[in-house]
């Protein structure tokens, strides 16, 4: 288990390759949920997804000989990016598998970022198949998207910065996907909150984390057709166990009520946010008897929205 001392570490590695992206307030949705709402703008951070952190970190731990080889993920959207650039400004060779049904726009953010992209099938199966493939062909080494000690530790800064701003925040809403930016989030909220609890936030059309949450053990989905694209991967072993150790809960949300949260956010706070980051802030709005009077912070997780697709 991680400490204090390598939460903070992490963040100071990876301080000078990240941006410390600011905090909006909002006094209408202050009063729409009756609690004072702080949000983690993270979709102004480098690649416009929090990320970028994880990413940074997981290639800085490596050692230099297989720093030279290269790194690999799948992904087929913020993590692509993420990884990519990441290793870009480290000169360090980034093979990226993504789903041959990636937006036009993805693949051209990665390629822009440096990353080579490989298409394959739209199922997990041939996603690790031929990330499997590129890592004994090069030596690169494979990182997760979410499931990586170091790319938690990564999602954790964008917390521990929050804190660091507001030490006195009570609650902190965070969106759940494959896990890896709640588990961050957690242990950040837990060493160096007052008491700061964390709940998750996740679509009910891909509700895996609250029905692992409640079985103790790592549920799937059949679907996930959900408009918030970015949560629909799965827990991994390595996050789970830190989500269910420093995670509050987990609240699901219906998609009706997750477009016209995105549509305040970019309404009132005047921000590109994905439909991702409107889940937790739906969550909030379902939460006011929970929430009120408290000091709330709000992490919205990224800002790369296909500007001809928007859900409103």
């Amino acid at each position: 288990m991680v400490g204090a001392e390598e939460l903070l570490e992490c963040h100071k590695t990876i301080a000078p390759h990240i941006h410390r992206t600011p905090v909006l307030t909002s006094r209408l949705l202050n009063q729409m949920v009756g609690a004072s709402l702080y949000f983690k703008c993270e979709n102004f951070q480098r690649m416009g997804a929090f990320k970028m952190r994880g990413a940074i970190q997981a290639i800085m731990q490596l050692p230099e000989e297989k720093r030279a080889k290269g790194v690999v993920t799948h992904s087929s959207g913020n993590f692509a990016q993420a990884l990519s650039l990441a290793a870009q400004s480290l000169g360090v060779k980034a093979y990226i598998v993504m789903p041959r049904t990636a937006t036009a726009v993805k693949k051209r953010a990665v390629i822009g970022y440096g990353g080579e992209v490989y298409d394959c099938d739209p199922n997990l199966q041939a996603r690790e198949s031929l990330s499997k493939e590129i890592e004994e062909k090069t030596g690169a080494t494979f990182i997760h998207p979410s499931n990586d000690m170091n790319v938690i530790l990564g999602n954790s800064t964008a917390a521990t910065e929050l804190l660091q701003d507001y030490p006195d925040l009570e609650v902190i809403l965070c969106p759940v996907g494959g896990g890896g930016l709640v588990a961050g989030t957690a242990l950040s909220a837990h060493f160096f909150g007052k008491n700061c609890r964390v709940i998750g936030a996740e679509p009910m059309k891909a509700d895996d984390a609250y029905r692992s949450f409640h079985s103790g053990k790592i549920e799937s989905n059949e679907t996930a057709d959900t408009v918030a694209d970015g949560l629909r991967t799965m827990l991994g072993d390595i996050n789970f166990p830190i989500i269910r150790k420093y995670v509050s809960a987990i609240e699901r949300v219906e998609e009706d009520d997750i477009v016209p949260a995105m549509r305040l956010i970019w309404e009132r706070l005047k921000i590109t946010a994905e439909p991702s980051c409107a889940v937790p802030f739906a969550a909030a709005l379902q939460l006011k008897e929970e929430l009120r009077g408290k000091k709330v912070g709000i992490i919205i997780s990224g800002g790369n929205v296909d500007l001809e697709n928007l859900p409103f």
